[in-house]
Order: C-alpha cells, then structure tokens, then sequence
C-alpha cells in the first residue's frame, strides 16, 4: 500500500525548533493558527503583529509577514497596518502581561473603534518571559514570584476578564474565549479561532479570542497537573465559549452567571 501522511506540519509553520518551555501552550496555538491560515488560503496575505513577553518571537515561527509592536502597542500597530492595507489579513498576537496590562488602554479602544482586526490573546495568569510575576489576570490566592503568599484581593484587586469586559462594548465584535490545555479543548479553540478569522475576511468586525495556556516553568507544575489546575482553577474564573456576536454570525447559547472566585489555592 502506498504510504499516506495522516498528519503533517502546516505550510505557514516554519520548520524550525521554538525557544517555548516544554509544556507550554504557545506551540498548540501557533499550530491552530498555522493550520487556519492554510485552510483558509490567509497566509500569502497576512501580516502578524507580535509582542513583548513570551510570543515576542513569533515572527521567526509563522510563514508569514510578521511586524514588531512596543510592549502592548500590537492593536495600535494593527490598526495602522490594517487602516494602510484593508486588503491584508491582520492578526496581532499577544499575552496577558502584554495585552491587560501595559496594553489595556489600546485593545479598549480598537475593540471600541471596531477595527477589522483579529487578536489572539493567550492567558497563562502569570508573567512568563520575566520570571513569573503576578499578573492582571493571576487569581485570587495564586502564589507567584511578586505574590508568595498568594494574590491579596483587597491589595491587588480581581482578575481581570478581558473576553467578559470587551463584551460589554456596543461596538460590533466576535469575543470568545477557549483554552488549548486538552486536544478536545484545543479543537474547540480552532473552531472559535475560524469564526472570528471569517469575521475579518468578511469585513464584519473587531475579533478576539482569548485562550487559556498552561505556563508549568512558572507554576513550577509538570504539564499534566498544571492541565489540572488549569481546568480546577482558570476555568471556573474564567469560563469558556462565546461572548459577544456581531448580527449574523452563530453563537453558542452560554449563560453568563456570576462566577464564584477560583478559591485560595495557588499555583505553586
């Protein structure tokens, strides 16, 4: 029989090793992404904007144009790229540290602008690149090198939900959230991630897709019990699936209950 390839590396996937952590999400969404850029005939058109933090190398993974961005300035620079050239496909790829924190201000205001923009935005609850500080989104009680006792609310404040926050804008947009710790999960995410890159072909809307990583360097967790806590921790804060639909475009019916806080055990 002749061989067959069941499983291949995607055309707009460079060949070539990363500098991620073992373990660490990053690699599962460069690869979702990669295959939706071949499925849907984006890559010899797109342009990725990258950022400062763990991803601040994307540019050397994707087969495709790539643009640097300041530290949390990717929609800004997306807006440019996109305002200069409708005709690209433009997608700025960021982390937590980099887009709910110094960049907050600037994704706001393009999700409120409506650029026709697509923003993948990886939440690992923790700054990765430099070393495991608290972040915008670190929960409640979770322990990290600028909180070893845990995240103080009452110092700190809550979490915050930047899929729940852009929701509430009345500007039209695709907003779901997804997570890439477990291969069903990861396929749920590539089928968000298809919907909201339809949004921008079709020239429909703001998209972002915000996804839940494992970081197991600075949770000082092996993989598979940081996919634990991933799922007994991260998910019940920040729960997963569609948030906000531009007119047109399929939602996925979820309530949006209020959530109870993810308790006081922290990554460790």
């Amino acid at each position: 029989m002749p061989e067959t390839t069941a499983f291949s590396r995607p055309a707009a996937l460079l060949p070539v090793g990363t500098h991620y952590c073992p373990g660490c999400s990053h690699g599962v969404i460069h690869r979702l992404i990669a295959e939706l850029l071949d499925e849907l005939g984006l890559a010899r058109r797109t342009v990725g904007i990258a950022p400062v933090g763990c991803s601040v190398l994307a540019y050397n993974y994707f087969a495709t144009d790539f643009q640097e961005a300041s530290h949390g300035r990717a929609p800004a620079v997306a807006t440019g790229v996109k305002r200069a050239r409708p005709d690209l496909f433009v997608l700025a790829y960021q982390g937590d540290g980099d887009l709910a924190s110094i960049g907050a201000a600037e994704i706001l205001h393009c999700a409120n602008r409506g650029e026709k923009v697509s923003v993948v935005f990886v939440n690992n609850a923790t700054y990765g690149m430099t070393g495991g500080q608290m972040a915008p989104t670190t929960l409640p009680g979770q322990e990290t090198t600028t909180s070893p006792e845990g995240r103080d609310v009452e110092q700190a404040g809550y979490p915050i939900r930047i899929a729940e926050l852009l929701s509430t804008l009345r500007t039209p947009a695709f907003i779901a959230r997804a997570a890439a710790h477990t291969p069903r999960h990861a396929i749920q995410a590539k089928a968000l991630l298809r919907q909201a890159f339809r949004c921008q072909m079709e020239g429909r809307c703001f998209s972002l897709i915000e996804i839940l990583s494992i970081c197991p360097t600075n949770w000082k967790l092996p993989p598979d019990e940081a996919s634990r806590w991933l799922e007994r921790q991260m998910i019940p804060y920040y729960p997963l699936g569609v948030f906000k639909t531009p007119e047109g475009v399929d939602r996925a019916p979820r309530p949006l209950a209020t959530l109870p806080a993810a308790g006081r055990e922290g990554a460790r």
